[in-house]
């Protein structure tokens, strides 16, 4: 019998308001309940101001709920002197990697996290040029980081993330700066991530596509949880996207119009491919 997940990440009736300004008697997040576990590669979507951003930042100890729990592997956010660990656990990348570059070279950014453990140089070295291959940057690591394209900074990021030895990567829109070539670099690489190490990933995005291509979907409104379901269902509702301002794939919609014009395709299209093999499927049996 294969073992059970082990769960990464709680949060229990969590809210949080923003302390001062406008909004201080109207929470950003309410009765938020979620549980991620290892391995799991979850979208958090949801309207401009839903939220997402917020609930990220309270899973990374960044932000600390005004009620409920946030717990990493059983450790709550709100115990100071644990901050380490759980920062540890849930490495997190920003939509900016500019806002994570610390260093003059690629090999010190890298290995920033590790220094400030004041771990043994050999084993720093060691962890950098294992992460570096891994994430094909061994020919940059002596490059200034400002220097790099987009998808390239990213990718340092990433790796500043990963040699800490993550069990969960938080990414807070990730793609929104980069290019279409630069999105799928680093996509693939995050996603390969998750398949290969059993990494969980929690990814802020308002990429329908990206959204698809999870195992999960998780939709924010208004502060409140909207919807919890695998990406297959959760990204074919459209009657409850369009009711929330969302939008699904290409695919999805186009099949949407098709099917108003009689066209019996199949009701869980989510890709371009999928949509493509079912038209063709179609005109074979006319």
């Amino acid at each position: 019998m294969a073992a059970q997940p082990s769960t990464i990440i709680e949060a229990k009736d969590v809210d949080f308001y923003y302390p001062g300004g406008e909004d201080a008697d109207s929470p950003a997040l309410s009765g938020i309940n979620l549980t991620v576990n290892q391995g799991e590669y979850v979208a958090l979507v949801g309207p401009n101001g839903s939220g997402k951003t917020t609930f990220l930042k309270l899973l990374n100890a960044l932000l600390i709920p005004t009620h409920g729990q946030v717990l990493v592997k059983g450790i709550s956010t709100a115990v100071e002197s644990t901050l380490p660990e759980v920062r540890r656990v849930c490495g997190m990348i920003f939509q900016n990697p500019d806002n994570q570059l610390v260093a003059t070279t690629v090999e010190e950014d890298i290995a920033f996290g590790l220094e400030n453990l004041a771990l043994p140089p050999e084993e720093i070295r060691n962890r950098v040029f294992k992460t570096a291959a891994l994430l094909g940057l061994e020919k940059l690591l002596s490059q200034p980081p400002h220097l790099l394209s987009g998808g390239e900074k990213q990718r340092v990021a990433i790796a500043g993330v990963l040699v800490m030895e993550p069990e969960c990567i938080l990414m807070d829109e990730p793609t929104a700066m980069l290019d279409p070539a630069g999105r799928r670099d680093v996509l693939n690489t995050v996603r390969e991530l998750n398949r290969n190490r059993n990494i969980a990933v929690i990814h802020v995005t308002h990429f329908p596509e990206e959204a698809a291509g999870t195992d999960r979907v998780v939709i924010l409104n208004e502060g409140k949880l909207a919807a919890d379901g695998a990406s297959a269902e959760v990204m074919t509702d459209l009657q409850f996207l369009h009711g929330l301002g969302l939008q699904g794939t290409t695919a999805v919609e186009l099949a949407a119009l098709l099917r108003q014009d009689s066209f019996p395709l199949p009701p869980q299209i989510l890709y371009n491919r999928e949509l493509v093999d079912s038209l063709c499927s179609l005109g074979q049996n006319s």
